[in-house]
């Protein structure tokens, strides 16, 4: 991220003319309105499209839209507007519930608004799945409020622990807990990992230090860890049996997979890097016939002028459509990108990888690269061996004036040096009149440099010895959007780059950055530090 680096600056932020804050940006404003909307998101947490307004002092300290970072000085003003309703972002909207569904206990939306609650021992009536997950695993997952007559005793319960250490054994009220506990899970994902089962079970036990379980380990949460694994099992059982239109159960029913691999674990199809919509429902009055006839409509769309709205808004409705074809089928990219033209332009993988994880592809890739960037240099320069000796060329080369662009691919080269890997596994050069041949490559950013230029004159991705994605313009750029493409075609990563891939999925994009190799690990710790 270029910087005016001639001094931090604190900024007065205004949020939707609800929230006032003051903003220290130690390295000084970033150079373009991306970089600069993406540093104030990130810094608030906020998600959504907005548009940055300054106060300009010149007409009696009105607002005006934000065209360059230039105008912005230090101590000055700034407006977020949001460019469409919260609602939006942050509200699942179900899709309507049959008549045979009871409406007495919503699935996913623990924390009702009049504080009704049902208990397990009733009959409960699962309504239908959320067109869209809205939300990520939280970081700290809130538990919700049980129901009267399990939050009395554990109330009571808490209160004697505070005076004596006592436990609560009380199993009639394991059932209802754990049934809670399954909804509010379901509500970010069908299959949580052990660390996610783990988390949960550390918070309820903060929220309800009587319901420790000492006997079943010295931390008192085993027996708990054990029972909402076998418990989320056995929900998405009656989930299936109900017949409750979830494709990212449906597509690991024991029907739907070939004689001599009907086993609930054998090739089960799951989120496996933080995605949120993995395999979400069709919109509602929506089938693959009708979607499918939308998919048609699309490809002549696409050789439409000016028509960009049409294209988004069709994109969008037929998601999870695209989702179904690449989960169940894993079709080749080429074939993908003959059915889906529009999906292969830099607007729509950014929103189809948004779609799939609820994050800003550019804006949070670049954000983190340029953070770490002078953490990075310094790891590297200290390093010693052989490694050293690979990374001088690069280290010269950062010492010495680069445009932001360049900076960004000398450090990502850089980057995969130090983790041990081979740069020319996903880079391959060339000369703008001797370009390398596609068909040799599986997976490829090939940087075509012409004969005078510092700078590339040409980024193109290749997947599956294709030129899928010409014209990326920057090196960074490409590692990008290649992760976009990655999620959306659900493709493996490299197994020669898999540090490297993790440090851009878990430190650059942020997903999944709780369970992470050693060697990543111990790179996030050095950064931290």
């Amino acid at each position: 991220m270029v910087m005016n680096m001639s001094a931090p600056t604190q900024l007065r932020v205004i949020i939707e003319e609800t929230q006032v804050h003051k903003l220290t940006l130690p390295d000084g404003i970033p150079s373009t309105i991306d970089e600069f909307l993406a540093a104030i998101q990130i810094h608030f947490q906020l998600q959504g499209s907005f548009t940055v307004m300054y106060m300009d002092k010149d007409f009696d300290d009105q607002f005006f839209t934000l065209t360059s970072t230039d105008v912005i000085k230090n101590k000055d003003t700034i407006k977020l507007v949001r460019n469409e309703p919260s609602s939006v972002i942050l509200t699942l909207t179900p899709i309507n519930e049959d008549a045979a569904f009871s409406p007495s206990l919503p699935l996913g939306l623990p924390f009702q608004e009049d504080g009704s609650s049902v208990s397990s021992s009733d009959t409960i009536g699962l309504p239908r799945f959320p067109e869209f997950r809205s939300e990520r695993w939280p970081t700290i997952f809130e538990i919700p409020t049980f129901s009267y007559n399990v939050e009395l005793p554990l109330q009571a319960g808490n209160k004697a622990y505070e005076i004596d250490g006592s436990l609560l054994h009380n199993p009639s009220m394991n059932s209802d807990i754990l049934e809670k506990l399954a909804e509010a899970i379901f509500h970010y994902t069908a299959y949580p990992s052990s660390l996610q089962i783990l988390a949960v079970v550390e918070t309820l036990l903060k929220k309800h230090p009587c319901l420790k379980e000492p006997a079943t380990s010295h931390s008192g949460m085993h027996g708990w860890q054990q029972r909402l694994r076998f418990k989320m099992a056995n929900y998405r059982s009656k989930m299936r049996r109900r017949e409750v239109p979830c494709p990212e159960l449906d597509i690991n029913s024991l029907k739907r997979k070939p004689h001599g691999e009907r086993n609930p674990a054998k090739n089960c199809k799951r989120p496996k890097r933080a995605e949120v919509n993995y395999l979400p429902p069709h919109p509602s009055g929506e089938t693959s016939d009708t979607l499918e006839l939308e998919r048609q409509e699309l490809l002549n769309e696409v050789k439409k002028k000016n028509n960009n709205k049409v294209i988004q808004e069709k994109m969008a409705k037929t998601f999870s459509y695209r989702r179904l074809e690449v989960v169940s089928g894993s079709p080749a990219a080429e074939d993908f990108r003959e059915r889906w033209p529009a999906l292969f332009c830099e607007a729509e993988i950014k929103e189809e990888f948004r779609r799939i994880t609820t994050v800003s592809l550019e804006q949070s890739f670049m954000y983190k690269l340029d953070h770490y960037t002078t953490k990075l240099i310094a790891l590297m320069m200290a390093k010693g061996g052989v490694i050293r000796t690979k990374l001088r060329p690069f280290m010269d080369r950062l010492s010495q004036y680069q445009s932001i662009e360049m900076r960004r691919e000398t450090v990502i080269r850089s980057l995969i040096l130090y983790l041990g890997e081979k740069e020319e596994e996903l880079f391959e050069d060339c000369q703008e009149d001797i370009r390398s041949d596609a068909a040799e490559h599986i997976l490829r950013i090939l940087v075509i440099h012409g004969a005078d230029q510092e700078d590339p004159v040409d980024v193109s991705i290749i997947l599956e010895g294709k030129e899928m994605f010409p014209g990326c313009g920057s090196t960074a750029k490409a590692c990008t959007l290649l992760m976009g493409l990655i999620y959306a075609l659900n493709l493996a990563y490299p197994p020669t780059l898999r540090y490297t891939f993790e440090v851009f999925q878990k430190l650059f994009l942020d997903l999944d950055g709780v369970k992470m190799s050693p060697k990543v690990q111990s790179l996030k710790l050095k950064l931290l530090s």
